[in-house]
């Protein structure tokens, strides 16, 4: 009997064995079919997808397989440079536990059969370019703790099932998709949840207060999406908290004065880029775990908490973009403080209303210290002599502001500094030559300040600097060979508008990297170098302004990446040689204002890529081509150069002549032409020594008076950006009186006086404004003559957005200018808008005068190279006032008449229009233009004359 129940039980136990082998087998098949089913809808670039997935080893030795108890638990091939589209066989892998596919291509929708995987606790499709909706059936992963899917395309809302039944939830990551709609309350349910993550998507509508119910929440961001309203109370109750992440929403309120009491664990608050208002709360000074704060580009005010000192952990302080506050008296204490926060490593105070002197107490932060923004505020006092206490910084900027004095010495201990911003400042004095210590160096910009002297070769050590900006100071001498042999100098040298001189360095050819090379409105002279042909990157090169001679050196032909040749306004002389046509990148050329001599090239016109093509105001002669850039007058401008023809019709040139007949014609044409003018020149001599006598009592009378006191200047200080923009109207368009090249003038009323003034305001955007407006500045403050416009005060200030303003105020001409007169905008005379002989004398005379003062009784004397009709304005009683000094040159003592000869003084300035002035010697030649362009040219343009 015994016997036999064993062997009914061995019977027993074996056919279960086989069963369950059966069984097994069967599923094996299953997965194996769906997982090659996976396999045949995906592709890979180069090589062959899944090579391992083959029949000659067990689907559980493949590759991102694993098993368990026989079956498939996790399929996890991330970053295998997967494509194609996830394949709905997926959901057959019932006994799946974890599914990674993350970072590869996969793209289509999610595969809605991924909820039929109730044993799946992990969901890792994050990476990827899935697109559609989010499946709602993947509620049904009861067992779910991690969902990750963010960075794909997924758009519409998010399910509000998602929040019914995945209780065991602890990481929701749906970040970086195109997610609509508003943040279902329903997660709230999701008591198990540690980590939020919904930024980047086009969420909108409030943060649901019942978020404030999931205690256990770690992180909460739900940055860049359209959210508004104000952050629930409800939130701040999350103890457990973390990182709190709102920024680039709408949201708006206050920040709590008992958020100290609140958040206990939190490490990251960040409120960027919101409309967040009233001031910081002191108490945030109790958040002992906070170690980044950022409440940047929001509305908050007052002053920042001295308390913030507290913070020994805070590592990123960012407050830029608000309205904070400080100055001389109060505001500043919070920099002492920060001394104690040791770990201190960002600090970006820009772009807020900060004001006063800069504390020395900067200097005194943490040797940790490696970024510091101060930029963007009002600014004043120097930087402090010991800032090179400061070792740790990398990034040091105080842009756009009013810090004055000398760049310390000490700088140049900084020897970790990467980056320096000093423009756009009052900075003086010397450049220290201890900034060639600063070896890591690879951006320097210190333009738009009254820094002197020479350039130090010592920044020559700088071999790691890619852009060099010194533009628009005060720098004199020459360009040191050591700077253009700078190494890794590739995007920009900019020494624009200084006061440079001498020839350019042959190193210039070093500069092999560099795509700008801007050296416009200095005073450099001789030749330019043929080692240019070296810097085979160059991308625009900038010589206007200058003094250089000579050809345009063959040698650009070698430039095959240029796109910018700009050489105007300088001195050079001969033809435009043939070696242009074999700058194939050439995209713009500039040659205008030169001495520029002989046939335009042909082969400009093969030139496909030329955009823009200026040879205007040179001595080119003949033909002009009419292939390529030439065949568009829209990017062609070729005038003031007399000996030109041809061409395409819209360029309205004369016919060139080909035979000898015909040259011998116009020959003689010519000399019919010069006779006929020099009759009527001498008709007319005889007519302006008739009318010498009726005015030379008038001239003696008014002889006498010509220097008068400027009363208006007198009555008034200097005035503020917000008198200024009241009395305009706040620079209102129907105030504008007129637009010139660096700015634009408004009707102004002063206060409590009722007098209406023109106020002159510089684009500073404009290159070359500020010069500008020191040079009228210069040029007005030495004059005092009836006949010239009386300045009554400036403004040099910082306008609400914190941005440099400059503008001039002057007596207000209701009769507006000359050119009004002459050339009425309805294009009809009339009589009232007509000026008669007497009224045309009295201007002359007036002009007459009021050249022979600058030139002959002021000290020093005056260059005014911009005179036409557009700058002699006219007073209610008609009387004249010489305008716009904005080009003026003072001739000191040192030029004298030698400078006026000579050909290099600063290449032809003015304007159309302008009436040049050559030398002190053509004074009478020059008045005698002005009154034949009056009585006898009945207001042509000066330039005609």
């Amino acid at each position: 009997m015994a016997t036999r129940k064993r062997t009914v039980t061995l019977l027993c136990s074996l056919l279960s064995a086989l069963m369950i082998a059966s069984g097994t087998s069967g599923a094996s098949r299953d997965e194996t079919g769906s997982l090659l089913a996976f396999k045949a809808e995906l592709t890979r670039h180069g090589s062959d997808v899944l090579p391992s997935w083959n029949s000659s080893t067990s689907l559980c030795g493949w590759e991102g397989v694993a098993c368990g108890h026989g079956r498939v638990v996790a399929l996890s091939l991330p970053s295998h440079g997967l494509a194609g589209t996830l394949s709905q066989a997926i959901g057959n892998l019932t006994f799946l536990r974890m599914l990674n596919m993350s970072f590869n291509w996969f793209k289509g929708e999610v595969p809605a059969s991924i909820g039929r995987l109730v044993r799946l606790r992990t969901l890792d499709l994050s990476y990827n370019t899935f697109s559609g909706m989010l499946p709602a059936n993947l509620s049904s992963c009861i067992n779910l703790l991690s969902l990750r899917l963010h960075c794909n395309r997924l758009h519409g809302r998010v399910p509000v099932e998602l929040g019914h039944k995945l209780t065991s939830l602890q990481v929701l990551s749906l970040a970086n998709n195109s997610l609509t709609g508003a943040i279902p309350g329903s997660l709230a349910n999701l008591s198990s949840l540690q980590y939020i993550d919904l930024s980047r998507n086009q969420l909108k509508g409030h943060i649901p207060p019942e978020i404030g119910n999931i205690e256990g929440l770690l992180v909460l961001a739900v940055l860049a999406n359209n959210l508004s309203g104000v952050i629930p109370h409800s939130v701040y109750n999350l103890s457990l908290l973390k990182e709190l992440r709102v920024a680039g929403n709408m949201l708006s309120g206050t920040i709590p004065s008992d958020i100290g009491d609140r958040f206990s664990s939190i490490e990251f608050l960040g409120f960027t880029d919101n409309r967040f208002s009233g001031v910081i709360p002191s108490s945030l000074s109790n958040l002992s775990t906070l170690k980044y704060l950022d409440l940047t580009d929001n509305n908050f005010t007052g002053y920042v908490p001295p308390a913030l000192g507290r913070l020994q952990g805070l590592i990123q302080l960012y407050l830029s973009g608000n309205k904070l506050e400080a100055n001389d008296k109060e505001g500043w204490e919070f920099i002492a403080s920060l001394k104690n926060c040791s770990k201190l490593q960002h600090l970006v105070l820009s772009d807020n209303s900060f004001k006063g002197k800069l504390p020395s107490s900067i200097a005194n932060l943490s040797t940790t210290l490696q970024m510091l923004y101060l930029g963007d505020n009002r600014i004043s006092g120097v930087i402090p002599s010991n800032i090179g206490n400061l070792v740790g910084l990398k990034t040091l900027e105080m842009v756009n502001t009013s810090i004055s004095g000398m760049i310390p010495e000490s700088i140049g201990r900084l020897e970790n500094l990467v980056e320096l911003g000093l423009y756009n400042t009052s900075l003086s004095g010397l450049i220290p030559s201890s900034l060639g210590n600063l070896t890591q160096l690879t951006r320097l910009y210190a333009y738009y300040g009254n820094l002197e002297g020479p350039i130090p070769a010592s920044l020559g050590k700088l071999k790691n600097l890619f852009i060099l900006d010194l533009s628009t100071n005060r720098l004199n001498g020459s360009i040191p060979r050591e700077v253009l042999k700078l190494p890794e100098l590739s995007i920009y040298l900019d020494l624009s508008y200084n006061s440079l001189s001498g020839p350019l360095p042959s190193e210039v050819g070093s500069l092999t990297k560099v795509d700008q090379l801007i050296l416009s409105g200095n005073q450099l002279s001789g030749r330019i170098p043929d080692s240019i042909r070296n810097c085979i990157s160059l991308e625009q090169l900038l010589l206007d302004h200058n003094s250089f001679e000579g050809i345009i050196p063959q040698s650009l032909k070698n430039l095959k990446g240029l796109t910018l040749l700009n050489l105007t306004l300088n001195r050079l002389s001969g033809s435009i040689p043939d070696f242009l046509g074999s700058i194939g990148g050439l995209q713009q050329l500039y040659l205008a204002h030169n001495n520029l001599s002989g046939l335009i090239p042909t082969v400009l016109q093969n030139l496909t890529s030329l955009s823009k093509l200026d040879l205007s105001f040179n001595n080119l002669q003949g033909e002009v081509p009419k292939g390529g850039v030439f065949s568009n007058g829209t990017y062609l401008s070729i005038d003031g150069n007399g000996e030109l023809c041809g061409g395409t019709p819209q360029l309205h040139l004369a016919p060139c002549s080909t035979t000898t007949a015909e040259k011998n014609k116009k020959q003689l044409s010519k000399s019919f032409v010069i006779i006929l003018a020099s009759i009527s020149g001498l008709v007319f001599i005889v007519f302006v020594v008739a009318i010498y006598q009726l005015i030379r009592k008038k001239l003696t009378q008014i002889q006498g008076s010509q220097l008068v006191p400027m009363a208006m200047h007198e009555q008034y200080e200097r005035l503020s950006y917000h008198v200024l923009s009241n009395g305009t109207n706040g620079f209102s368009g129907a105030n504008l009186l007129g637009q010139g090249s660096y700015g634009a003038v408004y009707k102004c009323t002063l206060p409590d006086q009722d007098i209406a003034t023109a106020v002159k305001v510089f684009n500073i955007q404009q290159s070359g404004s500020i010069r500008s407006f020191v040079a009228e500045c210069e040029a007005l403050q030495r004059v005092r003559h009836r006949c010239l416009i009386k300045v009554v005060t400036c403004c040099s200030s910082i306008d609400p957005q914190g941005h440099e303003f400059k503008a001039l105020v002057f007596e207000f001409m209701p009769n507006g200018s000359l050119k009004d007169w002459l050339h009425p905008e309805s294009g009809i005379h009339t009589l009232s808008n007509t000026l008669s002989l007497a009224q045309r004398l009295d201007i002359t005379i007036s002009i007459m005068d009021a050249l022979d003062y600058l030139h002959n009784q002021c000290q020093p004397p005056i260059v005014h190279c911009d005179l036409k009709p557009s700058n002699i304005l006219l007073a209610e009683d008609m009387s004249v006032r010489v305008g716009d000094f904005g080009i003026s040159k003072i001739l000191t003592d040192s030029t004298g008449t030698s400078e006026l000869n000579s050909v290099s003084f600063t290449g032809l300035r003015g304007s159309i229009g302008y009436v040049p002035p050559g030398n002190r010697t053509s004074y009478s030649h020059c008045c005698y233009n002005i009154l034949y362009w009056h009585v006898y040219c009945a207001g042509e343009t000066m330039s005609e004359i």
